[in-house]
Formats: structure tokens, C-alpha cells, sequence
């Protein structure tokens, strides 16, 4: 669609074609010929070891400006290796969406992140931060609309449908009229006229197509109309004519104009120009509110933000118009923000400059009540793809509509699509991180898991390279999330969802502990890794000091739930064997009490022995002497995994 990003035309003129050159390329470029200007460049490049800065721009344009996207990256890559950071910013914007177009969104990303690190503004790199958020969500739930490719379109280009009662206006190059011989230079095809169409209801298709409006409609572009609720006024864009002949500014530029006109019996009448059309600039891609109280509408007027921005006017009851308002930074752009839309108090458009999935995507954000807007959503695949997508219309119920594109799958150069938009689910996401509870390094591949308070799953989803997850639930609803990852403990946080979509529940941290942490392997035998278990002389009750380490054992068993141990406790060699086996014994047994009183089953411990003085660890036996500190190595109690 950017054969109108500029919503101008311009004059060509004939240029010899016996040989193919810089200067023959340069001037087809010139004369805005870019379907021909690509084909020269690509031609006269082979013979040029190093080109300038101004020739790679010129030839990566003449086949950015025909969506060729595959190529224009080819030559914006060299551009890029030419130049570097010393790219402007409509070259940076135009490389990374060639990489878009192609989905190289990795690379896309990397290059965005350079610019928005060179330029230092830190309300657009929130701005980057936050909208690729929004659109890497939306990529996580099922879309509301489900699309189809129009019977109706041509291998021209046809695009911008719009309501007019209950039959469709569109725009289209098809070859259906007394001027179809004239060609428009910037991609040799037919110039524009509107159509009209009548919409078959159950499914959206359109068919017995005629022009509209035939008395006003000229041998050059006539497109993206808009009507007021009764159907009888009528605002479109069209070339600026005098006499039957463009108007042109010094540069050979004919602009768009807006022209609004009263609709009597199919025909037009007093028709006449808005007050903000300039030879100068172009105005166009007017939209009518539905009270018809404020026209939006594109131009490249001076003083905007970007290569075109969005407009508005407000209509008076006697059809006098305020001056032009810019929409601001927050709708506009340093790129193209063209194609408006207003139904329901949301501002539908499309743009190149917000973050998005390549060229053209289009965009919502909701009229607030002091007369401004939100912040610009992404409205997602399908309604968007990597390539040109635009001119979005919904009807007043917000069921069905249209949209336009010129993804690879369509039929031509620009497709009109219908969609149908199901009933919108309320979902809020949670979002968190899992680390590992002895490192506190991140985790990647955790399964998250998100249960109701019946334990049906909501969904699941996984932890990055980063540790971070994201998973979307229903609103108003009590969710039970659960970290799973193999070798590693559960874990799990209960949050509430809010009422209504919107926001996100922040920092559901879970912490997973490695089960190799928790125990040393010796011969083959897995141990609970316990520091030795001291008891007062003479005594089997359970100390201070051993709670501290009973508790690692209690820690372990909680987390693995399928874990089984038996425990040994033994004694050194000093004092009667009987009786250091008996008490051995009570200590075995009172180390068992004790963890079954923390809420372990009883069934998870196997045995509970003590071995008195019969399986010391070293030589220090009876009638051998050793230190105390020989002695306590043979003082240990033992909690083996048996089952895991």
C-alpha cells in the first residue's frame, strides 16, 4: 500500500530506455517510476563496486515503495554496512521493517533496540518496552477474529471498504473504465476509482460490484471514501485538478485533496474542496464519527511528527471546520500513520512507525474523556501480518468488517478481507520468574501450570532463557499456579485475578530447589545431606540443634512428595554394647516421632533402627584409643532414600 503513502501523485515523464544507467535509474526514482526505477538499479548496480550512500537508499526505496520487501532489504543491508548508526531515522525505521517483511523479527529487534539505545529518548524506548509486551501477549491467546479473502478481489489492487448503509464503497484499480489505457507510473497499474458493492450477510462476501458515483469519478485516483449516518454526504480523497489537468507543485507533486459532496439519486452534487486542502501538501483518507461531528483524516503537512500523520476537525451544525488538530505523539510517528477509523469511541489506523509485525499494522486506542487517546494496541494477527495491512472498519455492534492487505496469501496487489470478531474473553496475565532456591540463578523450561479451585487447567506455559514466564488467566477467578521442573522440587502460589481485563499480576516468583542439592551419593547409596544429629549424654530427645537439621529432612520430603527413606542411627564404641544399642535405638525411633509430628506420613519411613556400635566408620572400636573427634564421626544417624 505505499503507492499512497505519500497520498500524492506525480507526473512522469518519457525517458529513453536503449541503455540502462545510473542516470536513466536516477531519474526514473526522480520521477517517483519505481516499479521501473528497481529494475534499473538492479541492472546498472552489478557494474558499481561502490556505490554511494544515495544510490543504495534510492534502489533499497524503489523496491520499499513497490512492497517488495525482499530486496529493498537487500540493499538497505548494505546501506546499514555502509553507514551504521549514522543511519537517519526513516532509514532505520524502513531497514528494520524490510527485515519485518521478511520475518526476521530476531534481527528486527536487535537493530530496534540500537537505534532506540543511539537516540537515548527514553519515552520511546517505554514505548518499545510496553507495545512489544502487548503484541508478545497477544500472541499467547486465541485472536477474536477469524478472516477470509473476498471472491470480489482482482490481481489489481482493491482495498478500503467501507459501510455505505447496507452495501460496501471500495477502492480499486480494476480496469473497468474509459481511462483503463492510462497507467499510474508508481506501479503501472490502472488509477484508482471507487466501487460499490452490495454485502451478503451470512458470511460478509460481496458481489454485484459497479462503479459509484460515475458523473464525479476522473481518469485519475478517486479513493477512501466516508459518509455521514444517513448516507447522503459524502467526503473522499482525489489528485488536485484544474481544467482537467494535475495541479503540480514545484517538485512535479500532485497532492490529494479531500472534496465532500451531497449524494442525490447516484449522482453527486455540490461538491465541494475542505479549507485545509493546500497544493502544497496532501490531505486524505478522511473518516467520518457517527454523529458527524469530527473528521479524521491523513496528511504530510508541515510540522508534523513523521512522513505522514493523523488529523482531526470538528464539524460545526452549519459545516464550519475547526483548523486541523494533530493527534500527537502518542497516535503519530516518525513513519507513515495513515487510514483512520472512529466507531465506539475507539480510533482505529494503521501505522509503520509503532511496534508491530512488519510494514502497515493496525491499530486501536480508545477516545478518553478529556479528549485524548490510550495508548495504541496492536490488534494482532491475523487481523495484521509482516506485510501492508489497513483501512480496518467494524460496524456499530462490533461483530464484522473489513480490512485490507497485501499478504502473500491474497489474490493480487492489495485484498480486501472480511472478518467476523467473536465475543471478547476476559483474561488478565501473571507474570513471574522461578530460580533455583540454593543459587538463585533463573530456571529456564519450568512448566507453570495454572489451575482453578475444581484443579482443571487454565493452561500452562514455560520459563525463558531468563527464568521469566507469562500465562494468561480468566478474570475474577481464584488461580492456583504450580512450578514443575524435572529433578527439582514443586512450587506453588495462589493469586486472584482482577474483575475485568487490563494489567497484569507482577513478580509470581516461584523457587524450585534441586533434589542433588539436598542429598550426597556414596557407593551407590543416596543420603539426606544432614549435618550429624547431636543429643544430650544419656538422652534420646530431640535438641535445638537437631530440629535445625531434622528440618532438612522434613524440607526434602515435603518437596518430593514420592520420596521414601529409612533411618539408621548408630553410636561410637564407647560404653557397653547393649547398651548403646538400646539407645541408638530411641534416638532412631524419637528422630522418627519427630519428623511424622511435622506432617510427614508415617508410611514414608520405612524403619527406624539404631545400630548401637556394630557399623563403625573407623577403627576406633573398644580396647583401641581415639579422640573425641575420632569418636563423633561414628555418632551419626543416617536418613537413606529408598525410593524416590
Amino acid at each position: 500500500m505505499k503507492k499512497l503513502y505519500n497520498l500524492s501523485l506525480v507526473l512522469s515523464f518519457t525517458i529513453c530506455f536503449a541503455q540502462t544507467n545510473l542516470k536513466k535509474a536516477d531519474a526514473l526514482f526522480k520521477n517517483y517510476s519505481y516499479l521501473d526505477a528497481s529494475k534499473a538499479y538492479e541492472e546498472c548496480l552489478q557494474n558499481i563496486k561502490n556505490p554511494s550512500a544515495q544510490t543504495l537508499k534510492n534502489a533499497a526505496d524503489s523496491y520499499y515503495f513497490i512492497s517488495d520487501t525482499q530486496n529493498a532489504l537487500k540493499w538497505y543491508k548494505k546501506l546499514y554496512e555502509v553507514q551504521g548508526n549514522n543511519l537517519t531515522d526513516i532509514y532505520y525505521l524502513r531497514y528494520i521493517q524490510s527485515m519485518k517483511g521478511v520475518m526476521d523479527y530476531d534481527n528486527a529487534d536487535r537493530i530496534t533496540k540500537e537505534y532506540l539505545n543511539r537516540k537515548g529518548d527514553q519515552k520511546e524506548i517505554n514505548r518499545y518496552v510496553t507495545q512489544k509486551r502487548q503484541l508478545d501477549s497477544l500472541a499467547k491467546t486465541i485472536s477474536l477474529y477469524d478472516i477470509k479473502n473476498l471472491e470480489i478481489n482482482t490481481s489489481k489492487s482493491d482495498f478500503g471498504a467501507t459501510f455505505y448503509g447496507d452495501k460496501i464503497v471500495y477502492t480499486s484499480a480494476r480496469d473497468t473504465t474509459k481511462f483503463g489505457e492510462k497507467l499510474y507510473s508508481w506501479n503501472n497499474q490502472p488509477f484508482l476509482n471507487l466501487y460499490v458493492a452490495d454485502r451478503n450477510t451470512p458470511d460478509n462476501s460481496l458481489f454485484n460490484e459497479n462503479l459509484f458515483l460515475p458523473n464525479v469519478m476522473t481518469k485519475y485516483h478517486e479513493a477512501t471514501a466516508t459518509f455521514d449516518s444517513s448516507g447522503n454526504t459524502i467526503y473522499y480523497s482525489t489528485n488536485i485538478v484544474k481544467k482537467n489537468k494535475l495541479v503540480i507543485d514545484e517538485s512535479k507533486t500532485n497532492n490529494f485533496q479531500i472534496v465532500k459532496g451531497t449524494i442525490v439519486d447516484g449522482k453527486l452534487v455540490n461538491s465541494e474542496k475542505v479549507p485545509f486542502n493546500s497544493t502544497d501538501y496532501s490531505v486524505g483518507h478522511p473518516a467520518l464519527s457517527e454523529d458527524g461531528r469530527w473528521l479524521f483524516f491523513a496528511s504530510d503537512m508541515p510540522g508534523g511528527y513523521g512522513e505522514t500523520d493523523l488529523y482531526v476537525v470538528k464539524i460545526e451544525a452549519d459545516g464550519t471546520m475547526s483548523s486541523p488538530k494533530n493527534l500527537g505523539p502518542k497516535i503519530n510517528t516518525i513513519g507513515n500513520d495513515l487510514f483512520p477509523y472512529f466507531r465506539n469511541r475507539v480510533l482505529y489506523f494503521s501505522s509503520d512507525g509503532h511496534y508491530g509485525l512488519g510494514d502497515l499494522d493496525i491499530y486501536q486506542s480508545a477516545f478518553l474523556e478529556n479528549e485524548t487517546f490510550a495508548e495504541p494496541k496492536n490488534l494482532g494477527t491475523p487481523i495484521n501480518s509482516n506485510k501492508d495491512d489497513f483501512a480496518f472498519t467494524i460496524d456499530a455492534a462490533g461483530r464484522f468488517g473489513y480490512f485490507s492487505s497485501n499478504r502473500a496469501e491474497g489474490k493480487g496487489d492489495d485484498d480486501i478481507y472480511s472478518f467476523i470478531k467473536g465475543k471478547q474473553v476476559c483474561n488478565q496475565l501473571i507474570t513471574g520468574i522461578a530460580t533455583n532456591t540454593k543459587s538463585k540463578l533463573p530456571l529456564s523450561d519450568v512448566m507453570i501450570t495454572a489451575y482453578d479451585v475444581f484443579n482443571e487447567t487454565l493452561g500452562t506455559t514455560q520459563t525463558n532463557a531468563e527464568g521469566k514466564y507469562v500465562i494468561s488467566a480468566p478474570c475474577d477467578k481464584k488461580v492456583r499456579l504450580v512450578a514443575t521442573k524435572m529433578n527439582y522440587s514443586d512450587d506453588e502460589k495462589t493469586v486472584q485475578t482482577a474483575s475485568k481485563n487490563g494489567g497484569e499480576i507482577e513478580d509470581v516468583d516461584f523457587q524450585l530447589t534441586n533434589y542433588d542439592d539436598l542429598v550426597v551419593k556414596s557407593k551407590g547409596v543416596e543420603k539426606v545431606d544432614v549435618k550429624p544429629i547431636y543429643f544430650d549424654f544419656d538422652k534420646f530427645d530431640i535438641t535445638a540443634l537437631a530440629v535445625e537439621e531434622l528440618s532438612k529432612v522434613v524440607f526434602l520430603m515435603q518437596k518430593f512428595p514420592n520420596i521414601r527413606i529409612k533411618i539408621e542411627s548408630h553410636t561410637d564404641a564407647r560404653g557397653k554394647d547393649a547398651y548403646n544399642l538400646k539407645l541408638s535405638d530411641n534416638r532412631a525411633k524419637s528422630t522418627r516421632d519427630y519428623i511424622v509430628s511435622q506432617g510427614i506420613e508415617a508410611s514414608r519411613i520405612e524403619s527406624a533402627i539404631g545400630y548401637g556400635e556394630t557399623r563403625l566408620i573407623n577403627n576406633c572400636k573398644n580396647g583401641v584409643k581415639c579422640t573425641d573427634g575420632e569418636h563423633v564421626v561414628n555418632r551419626r544417624s543416617d536418613f537413606i532414600i529408598i525410593h524416590k
